[in-house]
């Protein structure tokens, strides 16, 4: 253990930092319901810009993208596809301020302003988004619990600790100790203090975390000297284009490196590419899924704001994330053989590049800022998804159908109440958890799998109805868990489309077999969220009604900005590693392409933001 005292007071410092916000902002927060789950819709657009963009940055996705980094170089600027990382810019350019537009405080909510509140299918389409959405919010939370339990382990070996604990830990189990002990002031925060605490966590997260991963950056430029011909990697690493397959071949220098290669599954990454991006595509189609990314769009003040605000994620994010990405990458290389990466059973567990090259190379100081960023980055993550888990049980199972006429007292008491078990459950699923690719392959590649074709149909259909809903998440989140008895890994990516087709036909069946929504809901809808697509029967109704009505004629010109804003997205990603190793030709044409989209975008997407 390399922690020395400053670190450890950098570390407690926050963490007593923390417990003040909770208590400090829980009269705040508890004000209402609103005020605690959507921060009274009173906070600017770039502190929930910054909060997301905050959350999103965990510990397990940093070390597993570390791993990637190390193993697949340039390249592995596009596995984080999988989520899909680019459906921030659908959000941006038309989806954020549609789902804004509808004013509710859950996903579950925003159903009856699309399908109404009575009608077939109705109750089913409510219960099975609140169902996904708590499977998803435990599923993510379980995965920043193991994570953060691999990370500690690595800094505060069990045999220092063993001596001044009173009962005994199984090897096994360390980790999940850890996991539980940060875990506690993640939950103390965030269930007293609500979206507010939240929000203001990730803003003292954030810049300790910009601090951390600049330095981190630096210290390895200087171990690198600017001269990338020192990494001993195969060719083709630097290069973030590919062919059919990948062609990297570490025989010479990381013989584990293959092995880890085909055990991915990712060889042949053309055909990986492929079905990752029409994956992709119908996922940003389908909109924000129903966890902390939705409810920071529902917490924002307008519309137009919520754009700009997923917007901002990206720019905030994606460099300085990379910057450390890059710099424990180049770190793990020049010193791969002194880093202690085995994984129990001979071996190499990549995923410990990040924990061991931040142990070893970082001095006093930056070591204790580091940690306290990585450490608030997962109780950013882990209280974000709480609070919505929290959102879902308490507004739309208790309020809806237990006790619709609680008191606020009464309220907030449910939310500490369902806060404590939800945290509690999701700690036990981590307890389960293998490791931290297996469960993010099983959300993004199986359970998210499911969810998608409902959720694109909801936007663009207007013939889509509740039961067609249900059905279509029925089918697919169920035959999404089904796969997961059968398939692992990127297996689940490659039968996506099988998936997609099974979830589609519940889709229309369910549609079929069911009369329209209600006239009056989807006039009500189309007016207000005003969206593009198959909407011709209720746009003819609407001009019948009020002949001055301006349709969304904006299909061509939001899909263009998708595509730049995509484009610009990746030059964001690759931009610190190109400064890192110094690649300068690189370096200046990726920014100079930032410059020309930015250019472009100022006048076809932010000139013409609208509520």
């Amino acid at each position: 253990m390399k922690l020395h005292f400053i670190d450890f007071a950098i570390i407690a410092l926050y963490l007593l930092a923390m417990l003040c916000i909770g208590w400090f902002l829980r009269k705040k927060a508890s004000a209402n319901k609103e005020s605690y789950l959507l921060g009274g819709k009173t906070l600017p657009w770039y502190l929930l810009g910054l909060s997301d963009a905050a959350d999103m940055f965990d510990i397990s996705g940093t070390m597993w993208m570390v791993s990637l980094c190390l193993v697949y170089g340039m390249k592995s600027i596009w596995i984080p596809w999988l989520w899909p990382v680019f459906n921030q810019v659908f959000n941006m350019m038309f989806l954020a301020k549609w789902l804004r537009r509808s004013n509710a405080s859950t996903g579950a909510e925003w159903l009856a302003t699309r399908f109404g509140l009575k009608g077939r299918g109705v109750k089913g389409s409510h219960t099975v988004i609140v169902a996904f959405a708590l499977i998803g919010c435990l599923g993510f939370m379980a995965y920043a619990f193991i994570g953060l339990g691999k990370f500690i382990e690595i800094f505060i070996p069990w045999s220092i600790v063993q001596p001044y604990i009173p009962f005994h830990i199984a090897p096994e189990y360390v980790a999940h100790f850890y996991g539980i002990i940060f875990t506690l002031f993640a939950v103390f925060y965030s269930v007293l203090g609500g979206m507010h605490s939240i929000v203001l966590g990730d803003l003292i997260k954030y810049i300790i975390m910009t601090i951390g991963c600049i330095a981190v950056a630096v210290i390895a430029i200087q171990h690198l000297h600017g001269d990338a011909s020192r990494l001993n990697v195969p060719a083709g690493w630097g290069n973030p284009f590919f062919g059919w397959h990948l062609n990297l071949d570490w025989t010479k220098y990381i013989a584990a490196a293959n092995q880890k290669i085909a055990d991915d599954g990712y060889d042949l990454f053309g055909f990986f590419f492929m079905m990752m991006l029409f994956k992709g595509v119908f996922a940003a189609l389908a909109g924000p899924a129903p966890n902390y990314d939705m409810q920071k769009i529902l917490s924002s003040r307008s519309p137009k704001e919520a754009s700009k605000m997923t917007g901002f994620v990206s720019i905030i994010l994606l460099p300085i994330r990379y910057a450390m990405v890059i710099g424990l990458t180049v770190l793990g290389l020049l010193y791969f053989k002194q880093l202690n990466l085995d994984n129990g059973s001979g071996g190499v567990d990549f995923e410990r590049v990040l924990p061991g090259a931040i142990n070893d190379f970082l001095p006093v100081g930056i070591l204790g800022l580091v940690l306290t960023g990585l450490f608030g980055a997962f109780m950013g993550t882990f209280s974000g998804t709480l609070n919505a888990a929290q959102a879902y049980i308490v507004n739309d199972i208790y309020l809806k159908y237990v006790n619709p006429n609680a008191s606020n007292k009464k309220i907030m008491t449910m939310n500490y109440l369902w806060g404590v078990i939800v945290v509690a459950i999701g700690v036990t699923l981590g307890f389960f958890t293998k490791d931290v690719n297996s469960i993010l392959q099983w959300i993004v590649s199986g359970l998210y799998g499911g969810y998608i074709a409902a959720n694109v149909l909801k936007w663009y259909w207007w013939r889509f109805n509740a039961n067609g809903f249900f059905w279509g998440m029925f089918t697919g989140t169920a035959g999404a868990l089904i796969f997961s008895h059968f398939f692992s890994g990127i297996q689940f990516l490659y039968y996506f489309p099988v998936l997609f087709l099974i979830s589609l036909a519940g889709c229309f069946i369910g549609t079929f077999t069911a009369p329209a929504t209600e006239t009056e809901t989807l006039i009500s809808f189309y007016k207000t969220v005003r969206p593009w697509g198959f909407w011709k029967p209720i746009h003819q109704m609407v001009i019948a009604e009020d002949a001055s009505f301006i349709p969304n004629k904006r299909f061509k010109l939001d899909m263009f900005n998708v595509v730049i804003g995509i484009i610009a997205q990746c030059c964001l990603t690759i931009l610190p590693m190109y400064v890192v190793l110094w690649m300068k030709l690189p370096l200046l044409v990726t920014v100079l392409i930032l410059i020309i989209i930015i250019f472009i975008l100022k006048k076809t997407w932010w000139n013409k933001l609208e509520d």
